[in-house]
């Protein structure tokens, strides 16, 4: 399950994307239209701004950009930089790994052989989807 902070991260991302190209959007705009509490949404922001993947400009006509293309930005860069590790097993993990503390030893276990699967596929999936994909989905079911 993802975090509420992280589906905000992804939510606000893919309102930038939206964004015609070059105009920044104002963080009262984004925490208005997408239900955002503002300071949570500025924490946020800083964070997604020191990892390289939004810039901000200052003044009035000022605001917040993608830093690169939306089909650059994948599910699985925001959700392991808000969320960290994508691992439903610590000994999965590719980022934080460490031994579970009950386990007898990986090469028997299980579970982490059937769970090996499930992140393998899981991460699969998140780090080739874009925010690029999540918005065509978005603006066909809004047709719809």
């Amino acid at each position: 399950m993802i975090s509420q902070r992280a589906k905000y991260a992804l939510r606000a991302l893919s309102m930038l994307a939206r964004a015609p190209a070059g105009e920044p959007v104002q963080i009262s705009d984004i925490a208005e239209q997408q239900a955002i509490p503002k300071k949570f949404l500025e924490q946020i922001l800083l964070e997604l701004k020191r990892s390289g993947i939004v810039v901000s400009r200052r003044g009035k006509q000022g605001g917040y950009l993608l830093l690169k293309p939306a089909a650059e930005v994948t599910y699985g860069e925001v959700l392991r930089l808000i969320d960290g590790p994508i691992a439903p097993l610590p000994c999965l993990s590719i980022t934080a790994y460490r031994k579970c503390e009950d386990c007898n030893g990986e090469a028997d276990c299980e579970i982490r052989r059937v769970f090996a699967h499930v992140a393998d596929a899981t991460r699969r999936i998140l780090f080739e989807a874009t925010l690029a994909d999540g918005v065509r989905v978005e603006d066909v079911a809004a047709t719809v």
